[in-house]
């Protein structure tokens, strides 16, 4: 008997839930999801109307809740493709102020192609992976759930490649997406042999997407990419932090949002 609790007592400690590393510094919030069975409780939320990353953390009783992929504030409509275990998918091409807009429409599959981060079930190993949207599953693998935003950070910053710049035949840039050449706040996403790196890069440290590629090479990353930033940037964990973009700070509730992810407590 003293043999099988024992055993027991083992087990339960080998499957039991992992709390998420976060530090602070300058600004910046690393979090580390260093747990082998980090699949198992990462899913990602859509809803029909936008609402505030603090009242789904709330919701679902997450430990941990991010803002993820675009969207259209003015209809409410996703920008980013979203497939979820639990809630309904998204879907860009459902959104007709991005199918309608000209500029828009002549760079669409850049757009739909944007990277996106992705949960794995390759059979007995679930895992991640950063890719561009169209990109093929590894073979034996089926996408369990997926949120896009973009760009690709890291190893290559694809700026031109998902039309977070335009330029016209001359090379001049006529749009800019996402303030990707800007100072502003910033989620992103990023792997290292495997386990799940997030930053919250707060208004106390700005940056644009060159200054975040730094930061990711200096933590060498893997792979690493934008969710939604600037005005969108949240973070919840737990009852304890907050973070919220000071753009957003109507009521200490922050920007009402269409997709987000979040990290079960089991």
């Amino acid at each position: 008997m003293k043999k099988f609790i024992l055993l027991l007592l083992i087990f339960n400690f080998s499957c039991a839930y992992a709390e998420p590393q976060i530090d602070f510094d300058d600004g910046i919030y690393h979090i580390v999801l260093n747990d082998k069975k980090a699949a198992k409780y990462i899913d990602f939320v859509t809803v029909n109307e936008l609402e505030t990353n603090k009242k789904i953390h709330q919701m679902n009783g997450s430990a941990l809740t991010i803002n993820a992929g675009f969207f259209d504030p003015i209809n409410k409509k996703t920008i980013s493709y979203v497939t979820s275990k639990t809630t309904n998918d998204l879907d860009p091409l459902f959104n007709e102020n991005l199918i309608q807009n000209p500029q828009l429409r002549n760079n669409l599959d850049r757009i739909l192609g944007r990277t996106e981060f992705r949960i794995l079930d390759c059979g007995l190993n679930k895992t991640f992976d950063i890719a561009p949207h169209d990109t093929p599953l590894p073979d034996g693998c089926l996408l369990m759930a997926s949120a896009q935003g973009g760009p690709m950070i890291y190893p290559d910053l694809r700026l031109e490649e998902e039309a977070f710049i335009i330029k016209d035949k001359d090379g001049n840039i006529i749009r800019e997406s996402a303030s990707v050449l800007h100072k502003t706040a910033r989620t992103i996403i990023g792997l290292k042999n495997g386990i799940v790196h997030i930053f919250i890069i707060t208004n106390q440290h700005p940056m644009t997407m060159f200054e975040v590629r730094s930061l990711v090479e200096n933590y060498k990353l893997d792979k690493a990419m934008a969710f939604d930033g600037g005005s969108s940037t949240s973070f919840n964990y737990l009852d304890k932090i907050n973070v919220i973009s000071v753009e957003a700070k109507e009521h200490d509730t922050g920007r009402k949002l269409k997709s987000f992810m979040i990290y079960k407590k089991k």
